[in-house]
């Protein structure tokens, strides 16, 4: 039995095993970079645009927590809120609770006077 000139050429080289390897690897790189750009890269858009909320957070801001309350804040401490949900009931929540500012407060210089 003698082995043919034909699949002594065709089987390739070690040259060509390297290429062959970054042809199969790409795909799987192209989908790494899309799922970043689609799902990765906004998430920490909205969590740095949620820390910037947190942190602007004042007295008389109407916000909304996640649990779906309502209410005007009455004072604002380093992990906690405390609301006001209706006229002389106040809860405290949890800063990182609070989803969005509905109405901006007056500013703290204008309650003084």
């Amino acid at each position: 039995m003698l082995i043919s000139t034909a699949y002594a050429q065709a089987a390739g080289g070690p040259a060509m095993g390297g290429a062959d390897m970054l042809i199969q690897l790409a795909p799987l790189l192209l989908i790494v970079v899309v799922f970043y750009f689609l799902m990765f890269r906004p998430q920490q858009k909205r969590a740095k645009e949620h820390k910037a909320l947190l942190s602007a957070l004042r007295r008389g801001d109407t916000v909304v927590t996640m649990a779906g309350l309502i209410g005007k804040v009455a004072k604002v401490q380093d992990n906690e809120v405390l609301l006001e949900i209706a006229e002389g009931v106040r809860v405290r929540v949890l800063k990182s609770t609070v989803s969005e500012v509905k109405a901006k407060g007056q500013p703290v210089g204008d309650d003084e006077k």
